[in-house]
């Protein structure tokens, strides 16, 4: 019950905007970034329902002045598990604990949705739980305040057995609405990040998601899984930690898009490490391999940026670290070496290619959807200024604005 009446806290508090706007909208900042490497100085963006009318001089209907601020596209995270979070007990949630009902985790994720869309992010890509389809049509309704929501309803895993099998199920979360098809090719880093599946099945779920006009998200650590994932046309490998420069080439000459985490997921669960000790495979020696992981995905994300790769933003956010995303790629310009434009590109017009959606989404531009923030600063010379979010519109809807 405090969980509900929270929430509903949460939602009386909401600017009117964000369910009542109507009439076109100016935004007036000093300057923009478009999400795809270009930045205009002193120009007005005009949105006329949930879309850009135009960015040039003209002003219209209600006028945001976001002078001292620099507009850029909503962060779009491509890897996310939003309806994770730490139980009353203060351990993160396990699937298997049966006394919190579908309800109660729901208004988790909830709480989730509404934190990351006032960082600054307006998509995220979540591998995946069934919970997720609720929550997807819950905010593109309107009726939720969170940003857009593609999921992959679950996973494909060594357990789902053999390559027939593994067709059935890639068809099954198809049927069901799936927008992305999670794989795991490699056992998870907590347990040494080695091979669980073979060429056949891999062969399998990324041949028969293309199929059913689905991308397909990779859990590989290792060079091993990763190379049988890249020639089995899947779409992205995730994590990458254990990868060589063999595996990397590959990845370039493939196409094969890269989603690199090598900071948030590795520091949240170093900090509330009493919040996953003991449940799964959250042991001290898992612990010991996440440690380990840290300056072997920091080393294998900067030989990434010396090829040709796709590399796209995504976090792994997990419990603890839902409204944190933009710190991931904090740490890619002032750890990685990456380029502040570049590392804003990942996450805006490149991310939105990977999804399919660059037609919609990631990019200031007339006919865009307006998914919109404005930052304190310029990332581009302050890549933290992303931890300073003053204004957040998605779909035209105002959700934070500064108060002047």
């Amino acid at each position: 019950m405090n969980k509900i009446l929270s929430l509903f806290a949460v939602l009386c508090l909401l600017p009117v905007t964000a369910f009542s706007q109507t009439n076109p909208i100016t935004l007036v900042p000093d300057r923009v970034l478009d999400g795809k490497g270009g930045t205009a100085e002193h120009v007005n963006i005009v949105i006329r329902g949930s879309r850009i009318a135009s960015v040039g001089s003209a002003i219209e209907g209600t006028v945001y002045d976001l002078s001292g601020l620099t507009v850029l596209p909503g962060g779009i995270d491509t890897h996310n598990h939003i309806v994770w979070h730490f139980d009353p007990d203060g351990k993160t949630h396990h699937a298997s604990r049966e006394e919190e009902s579908s309800a109660q985790a729901t208004l988790y994720a909830v709480e989730n949705a509404y934190i990351t869309l006032l960082s600054g992010i307006t998509t995220i890509q979540s591998l995946g739980s069934p919970l997720d389809r609720d929550l997807r049509d819950g905010i593109a309704r309107g009726s939720i305040p969170g940003p857009r929501v593609l999921t992959s309803l679950g996973s494909i895993t060594q357990r789902t057995g053999s390559p027939e099998e593994i067709r059935a199920r890639v068809k099954r979360f198809a049927g069901e609405g799936a927008d992305v098809i999670k794989i795991f090719a490699s056992a998870s880093i907590r347990n040494g990040g080695t091979p669980t599946l073979s060429q056949e099945q891999l062969d399998a779920a990324c041949g028969e998601a293309r199929a059913q006009g689905l991308r397909t998200a990779v859990h590989a650590h290792g060079p091993e899984s990763a190379q049988r994932s890249v020639l089995a046309g899947c779409t992205a490998i995730e994590h990458g930690a254990l990868l060589d420069d063999e595996t990397l080439d590959l990845m370039a000459s493939h196409g094969t898009y890269f989603d690199p985490h090598i900071w948030l997921v590795y520091s949240n669960y170093l900090e509330n490490k009493e919040h996953f000790l003991g449940i799964g495979n959250y042991t001290e020696e898992g612990f010991g391999y996440m440690e380990r992981a840290l300056p072997s995905s920091l080393a294998v994300f900067k030989h990434a940026l010396t090829r040709d790769i796709k590399i796209i933003f995504g976090t792994d956010a997990v419990a603890g670290a839902h409204g944190r995303n933009f710190e991931e790629l904090i740490y890619r310009v002032r750890s990685g070496g990456q380029d502040p434009m570049d590392a804003i590109v990942s996450a805006s017009s490149l991310a939105a290619k990977y999804l399919n959606m660059d037609d919609r989404i990631g990019a200031i531009a007339s006919g865009m959807e307006a998914d919109i923030i404005a930052v304190e600063g310029n990332p581009v010379n302050d890549i933290t200024a992303l931890r300073r979010v003053a204004f957040v519109m998605k779909g035209g809807r105002v959700y934070l604005a500064p108060h002047k």
